[in-house]
This record gives C-alpha cells, sequence and structure tokens, in this order.
C-alpha cells in the first residue's frame, strides 16, 4: 500500500507551513495532497504557493494532488475551484460535486466528503472519471468489503487511516464565534490553534474539535494495528492526516508497520506520546466512532459470533 499525505485541515503561519512540506519531501510517503479544503479566508499561502509546492514535491519523487474545497460559499470561491481544475499538471481531488462535473471526464480522485455508500454511486463516480475513491470516514469494514468486490478494476480505493477527523462543514465558522468576532472579521483566529480546538463536556470528557468552519473529532482516529486486514480487503492507499508535532515519526511508524520492519501492536504503543489526543477506531468496527476497540478481542468475539 501506498501513503498519501492528505490535506491540511489547520491554519498555520506561511512559514510554518512551507517548511512542513519542505521536510515532507523527504518522508516515506508516496502521495500528497494540497491546497485549502476548509475555509478561503485562510490566506496565508495562494494558489501559485501550492502550485510551488507541488514542484518541489515533484522533483523530491512524490505524486502530488491538488484538493479542492469542500464547501464553496462565494463566487471567488468558484473561481479558484475553476483554476484548480483547469491545471494542466496536477491531479485533482474532487470534494464536492461541483468539482466532480466541473472535472468533464478528466481523471480524478473522489474525495471522503462525495456519499460514496453504495456500489452503483461508486460506479457512477468512476464512469465521471474517477481514477480513486476516498472511503467516507464513518464507513466500516463490512461497507468498505462491499463496495470492493462492486468496484471497477481501474479504480483504486483509498481509506483514511490516522488523524482527527473532519465530521461535518458549516456556514459558520465556530472559532470566531468562540472568540466573539463575526465571521467576516473573523481576525484569523484559527492560527492560534494548529490542531484545532478541543470542545469538552461538562464532565470533562472530550467531544469535539472545532477547526473554523469544520467540525472534527476530538479523538484521533488510528488504524495502524488494522493495516494487514486493510491489505486483505485490496486498499491501494492509506491517508494520514497532517498534525502540528511529530508528522514525521507518525508517517515512519506507518511505513515501518508496511515493511514488516515493526509490530502493529507495538507501533500501536509506540504512537501513544505522539499523538495530540487518545486513539479511536469505532467506526471502522460499525461502532460509535469514540470508541477504542481491540482488534484481538475484536477478531474473537466475531469468530465465536459465526
Amino acid at each position: 500500500m501506498k501513503i498519501a499525505l492528505g490535506p491540511l485541515q489547520y491554519y498555520w503561519p506561511r512559514v510554518d507551513t512551507l517548511a512542513f512540506y519542505a521536510d515532507a519531501a523527504q518522508w516515506p510517503v508516496d502521495i500528497v495532497y494540497l491546497g485549502e479544503t476548509v475555509c478561503s479566508r485562510r490566506h496565508e499561502l495562494r494558489l501559485q504557493d501550492w502550485l510551488d509546492i507541488a514542484e518541489l514535491l515533484t522533483d523530491a519523487g512524490k505524486v502530488p494532488i491538488m484538493s479542492t474545497q469542500v464547501l464553496l460559499e462565494s463566487g471567488h470561491e468558484l473561481k479558484t475551484l475553476h483554476k484548480i481544475v483547469a491545471n494542466p499538471q496536477y491531479l485533482v481531488q474532487a470534494n464536492d460535486m461541483g468539482a466532480v462535473h466541473k472535472m468533464e471526464g478528466k481523471p480524478f480522485v473522489a474525495g471522503p466528503f462525495l456519499n460514496i455508500y453504495n456500489p452503483p454511486t461508486l460506479d457512477l463516480i468512476a464512469r465521471l472519471g474517477a481514477v480513486r475513491w476516498t472511503m467516507p470516514l464513518e464507513m466500516g469494514r463490512d461497507g468498505l468489503q462491499l463496495l470492493q468486490q462492486a468496484r471497477a478494476p481501474s479504480l483504486q480505493t483509498e481509506v483514511f487511516v490516522y488523524g482527527r477527523m473532519p465530521l461535518a462543514f458549516s456556514a459558520r465558522c465556530f472559532t470566531a464565534r468562540y472568540r466573539n468576532y463575526p465571521k467576516d472579521n473573523c481576525q484569523y483566529v484559527c492560527r492560534d490553534y494548529p490542531d484545532g480546538l478541543l470542545m469538552q463536556t461538562r464532565e470533562a470528557q472530550e467531544f469535539l474539535t472545532i477547526n473554523g468552519i469544520q467540525t472534527q473529532s476530538a479523538l484521533v482516529y488510528n488504524l495502524i494495528r488494522e493495516l494487514d486486514e486493510l491489505q486483505s480487503l485490496g486498499v491501494d492507499v492509506i491517508q494520514l492526516s497532517p498534525q502540528s508535532q511529530n508528522m514525521e515519526q507518525v508517517v515512519r511508524m506507518f511505513r515501518s508497520v508496511l515493511d514488516g520492519q515493526v509490530d502493529a501492536h507495538q507501533a500501536y504503543q509506540d504512537l501513544m506520546p505522539l499523538m495530540p489526543a487518545r486513539p479511536c477506531n469505532g467506526f471502522w468496527y460499525g461502532q460509535a466512532g469514540l470508541n477504542e476497540v481491540d482488534p484481538n478481542q475484536h477478531q474473537l468475539a466475531y469468530t465465536e459470533a459465526l
């Protein structure tokens, strides 16, 4: 399986973002998604900056992919979409159906927000030009197995396996509201939260993470112990979502497990101090997303049920 570095979900200062991708050029990743997918007000990097990063990554032997914004709200955002789609050099990740239709049959990667949950939809996406589709974040292994059996041989599959999960997008900016700013004068407060702003219940339990107009999981989705199962299901690419600290170590840990150099359960333990929050994997097993399921115990219970 190949490793993809997912699109940057957070708003980091320009110098930090450029340094991150300069470092990523040396990491054992095969694919890197680039571009602003959350909020167009995040203007530290313009489209040309992302294209320059793509050139850097290409020179380093990586495959850059330009990602489109998930929720479009203005004419300016639509113009940016047109420019991304029209770029002649790099593959595009389409994150809404508007982007899919703008591709006009050209090859693209179907993002996880296109609501591909059944074989007819997967077939439609493939006929529209998709060369790879990304499993919706809340889909479990049973749903993936069904779609893997139905997918066209030419269509690759990608699965989000690490990071805080983007669950929803809104016209409201929750981070600005938290700081008592209107969205149109948000003061770019997202920059103060390089891994999002954690929300807790009154009982001090992790609930959600807010990231501008995006709502994320509070916990970190982590399927490093399930990599063998993903391979057996025919998954082609696993996606790791960027975080502000320790990302290189996380990438190398996944690569070591894929290469058979480190035991997956040991790697799971080694990842604990590198994560911004505790892990979860409930969606993969058809449970509540915040649950953390031991793969060995679950497999034993599954076998006994059969």
